[in-house]
């Protein structure tokens, strides 16, 4: 369904953000392509669909405790640097300009 691949998505460029902030010296051309990527894939199913606009809210809440598990298992970090809430909104997840600084 359109929720679960918005959530999925959500859940993948969250992740990215996380390691994009909290380590800034492993920064790559690759996180840079995947965090372009899967905004301009949400942008697209948000246009295909802007009922889900409705739904990020809930999908962040959702995908950001898979986000920190896939990026805890990709940094290697014994202990989580992490916030428990997601420290983005969901204007900043999406805006093309929004780099978070590390």
């Amino acid at each position: 369904s359109q929720a679960r691949q918005l959530t999925i998505r959500l859940q993948v460029l969250i992740m990215h953000l996380l390691k994009w902030h909290y380590q800034p010296d492993l920064r790559s051309k690759s996180w840079g392509y995947t965090i372009r990527n899967q905004r301009n894939e949400l942008t697209y199913l948000l246009e295909e669909s802007p009922s889900l606009h409705t739904l990020l809210p809930e999908r962040i809440t959702i995908a950001y405790p898979r986000a920190v598990k896939d990026a805890l298992e990709e940094t290697g970090f014994l202990y989580s640097p992490f916030p428990a809430l997601c420290p983005y909104k969901a204007e900043q997840i999406l805006d093309e300009t929004f780099w978070p600084e590390g």
